[in-house]
């Protein structure tokens, strides 16, 4: 365990000291794009930039702001001291205003920490854990024993502290592009260190993969998947020099495995087999509680990883659409930036719009041929539900504008909130 933590360690205090080696403090211009500039002058073109250090008026070659509303707006370009010129990173400026209040009352370290966590990704895995393991569970009432309650705790802790190390490490990473398209995240913003945050995502991940080995029951091979895969991917996909999520089919591959496969499958086998492996239903049912024998041999478990890998995927993709401008200029190829936002926004909406409707429907006509009532009303709501939420994915973004980054993020946000209620729905599914 100690070798890939002292990987990781070493990795990240490397990337910490230059995410992007080109970019030096020591001088900054800081321009401002007058409303009366058509859009189409803006293409790959020479914008006059006013330096606010010494005055003079400088340009800048082959800016390209193909996609992004610069008009009127305010960014700041750090320059290399070398002979490199101007750097590509362009940094969205703050008012000065805002810049004195926030170190007039800089927010506490448990707030900072609590939004470095990057709430909604932790509230989403705190929640899909106990759905998955009461998916899991032989009957509903067995899912409320304190061997169940023990085997879940044991598995929620070092998952959300994974978490915690994943969305962390990517901030780390990404301070340049997340100054341009996050400016409010605390490294971004200035209210955590890069050296501060390094000790809290490798301290969370040193906890996280110890207890996957450390106890005898509850440290099963479905939840040392589930972390390890966890790490192994997250930290593929966001540490340079592998950057996965540079390449869209890399990117898509990490986010389907997670959040399908790694996740859905890992913590099925482990209620499995840490809560539930002496049930005799599950021993008449199963051919074994592996990882690989769920996903295979276990309808439910199927289903759950298919369900959430593909929507894991449009809420990564969705999450680029207003990111377009920051990946653009440090050359990650995400599909937003190769085909652009509204193209990926009207996808991504249409996939999920289908997948709920295709689940709905499915789910109503399970329902009319089970022999047991209550799975009738069971799945017979949640295929409702299912067909509610689909035309929600629709009716919400009839007015987003895909190049809107406040617009799509509030989108982005409500899809956060179905995800939440499907993982709550889940378990109903059987």
């Amino acid at each position: 365990m100690s070798l890939p933590l002292l990987f990781a360690a070493v990795l990240i205090l490397l990337s910490t000291k230059s995410s992007h080696g080109f970019v030096s403090p020591k001088r900054t211009v800081v321009f401002s794009l007058p409303r009366s500039y058509p859009r189409s002058s803006l293409l790959w073109g020479e914008v006059p930039l006013q330096n606010k250090v010494n005055g003079d008026t400088t340009h800048s070659d082959f800016i390209d702001t193909a996609n992004g509303d610069v008009g009127g707006s305010s960014f700041i370009s750090p320059l290399n001291g070398g002979d490199n010129g101007a750097s590509s990173s362009i940094l969205l400026e703050q008012s000065e205003q805002q810049a004195q209040s926030a170190n007039e009352n800089p927010p506490s370290f448990p707030v900072v920490l609590w939004r470095f966590t990057r709430p909604h990704t932790l509230i989403g895995s705190a929640i899909a854990i106990p759905s998955i393991f009461l998916l899991a569970s032989p009957t509903y009432a067995s899912f409320f024993t304190k061997k169940s309650m023990a085997a879940l705790a044991f598995a929620a802790f070092p998952s959300l502290l994974m978490n915690l190390y994943i969305t962390g490490l990517n901030q780390i990473t990404d301070v340049e592009i997340d100054k341009i398209n996050k400016p409010e995240l605390p490294i971004a913003k200035g209210d955590l260190k890069k050296s501060t945050a390094t000790v809290v995502v490798l301290t969370a991940l040193a906890i996280s993969l110890v207890m996957s080995f450390v106890h005898p029951v509850y440290s099963t091979s479905g939840l040392q998947v589930a972390l390890w895969g966890s790490f192994i991917l997250g930290t593929l996909y966001s540490l340079p020099p592998f950057r996965m999520k540079r390449h869209p089919l890399l990117a898509a591959f990490c986010i389907v495995a997670v959040r399908g496969t790694i996740i859905n499958a890992g913590f099925y086998s482990h209620a499995l087999t840490a809560a539930f492996g002496a049930a005799k239903e599950v021993a008449s049912n199963m051919a074994g509680t592996g990882v690989l024998q769920c996903l295979l041999h276990d309808w439910k478990c199927s289903f759950s990883s298919l369900f959430f890998g593909i929507f894991g995927i449009v809420i990564a993709l969705m999450k680029d659409v207003p990111d377009a401008t920051g990946d653009r200029i440090f050359n990650i190829r995400s599909f937003t930036v190769r085909v652009g936002q509204k193209r990926v926004f009207r996808t991504m909406k249409n996939l999920l719009t289908l997948l709920f409707g295709t689940v709905g429907v499915a789910l109503v006509q399970r329902a009319v041929v089970a022999t047991s009532v209550g799975v009738a009303i069971r799945r017979g709501l949640v295929g409702l539900g299912c067909l509610v939420a689909g035309w929600s994915t629709k009716w919400e973004a009839r007015e987003v504008d895909a190049e809107d980054s406040a617009e799509v993020y509030n989108y982005y946000m409500h899809l956060w909130k179905l995800f939440y209620l499907s993982y709550l729905a889940l378990p109903f599914v059987k």
